[in-house]
């Protein structure tokens, strides 16, 4: 009988990573699934954990990677291995940097090691606080180096030196993405993202916060429109980076607005200070991903935004 071929999905308990596990476990591949667990639970595995053809390894990747692990051979690699929102990088500042740098590299050895095709979960944040709007990949971007959200920025930045790096060294078969504002079902209701905390607060009956006057805009992309797209990447051979979100654009007022009426909630908007670094504006440009991956997103705000209210309805 023909062995499967494997995918190693780093960060793969978390909200994105485990919808991936799904998809390579039901497209007939072992997988293999590491996770910390710092910033979740392990919930969004459970399903899977006593199947057949699964293996969850609880493990830090910027520490060696298990000889379970390593002595495999791979035909993916996914690394989706980071906290994602700014409480999480904030309140695990060196272990974001760490994860960015070692943890890619010892990821970058393994698809070495395995002949293996590396994918790279990288963000909008690398574009910083934009002075080009939407943001095209050839952007170099506008980063602060030194504040209270570089340890997520300059993690992704390195990242994504890195795998150049490696990709003209080695010859490696790399792709990176750079994801816009995610949402969805699985995400955690007390992840601190701005989805999340203003529906928990509008099904609590709690103020709506919006820091800052609410001007400031975001693209929001549903997961399986993100997930349709990672994996049309991973299955490509561009190099990338491609941009991968839904460049509809919403300001974060039309947002709370937008939660308080599919809630029905009572709750009133409330206006806190700007964080240091907020970007003012974040929108893609998809206009790659649409020309070589034949890809764009086709869920609305308001149709996501419906299931993911009731996901955090069940949970809470």
């Amino acid at each position: 009988m023909a062995t499967k071929d494997s995918v190693l999905i780093a960060g793969g308990a978390g909200f994105l990573g485990s919808y991936l596990c799904d998809h390579y476990f039901d497209q007939g591949y072992e997988v293999v699934c590491l996770d910390n667990l710092s910033t979740c639970t392990g919930e969004n595995i459970n399903h899977l954990k006593d199947k057949n053809d699964f293996m969850f390894v609880e493990t830090d990747i910027v520490k060696p990677l298990p000889k379970e692990v390593s002595s495999k051979n791979y035909r993916y690699v996914l690394n989706m291995a980071s906290p994602a929102s700014p409480p999480q990088y904030q309140r695990l500042a060196i272990e974001t940097l760490q994860v960015g740098s070692q943890g890619t590299q010892n990821l970058l050895e393994l698809t070495r090691q395995s002949g293996a095709r590396f994918f790279h979960a990288s963000t909008s944040e690398v574009y910083g606080d934009p002075e080009v709007h939407p943001q095209p990949e050839s952007y170099w971007g506008r980063v602060h180096s030194y504040g209270p959200r570089s340890m997520y920025d300059e993690s992704k930045r390195y990242a994504e030196a890195l795998i150049y790096s490696y990709r003209q060294k080695y010859g490696l078969s790399t792709t990176i993405a750079r994801f816009f504002n995610t949402y969805g079902p699985r995400m955690d209701p007390q992840d601190g993202r701005v989805i999340s905390n203003l529906i928990v607060q509008a099904l609590n009956n709690k103020p709506l916060t919006i820091y800052g006057d609410g001007s400031q805009t975001r693209s929001f992309c549903y997961v399986d429109d993100l997930i349709a797209g990672i994996t049309k990447l991973v299955d490509s051979d561009l190099e990338g980076p491609i941009n991968l979100g839904n460049p509809g654009e919403f300001t974060i007022k039309e947002l709370a607005e937008m939660v308080l009426a599919q809630t029905g909630s009572k709750s009133k908007i409330t206006y806190l200070p700007l964080p240091g670094d907020d970007p003012k504006q974040r929108c893609p440009s998809i206009k790659l991903a649409n020309q070589l991956l034949g890809w764009q997103p086709s869920t609305h705000l308001e149709s996501g935004l419906k299931k993911t209210i009731t996901y955090f309805q069940d949970q809470l």
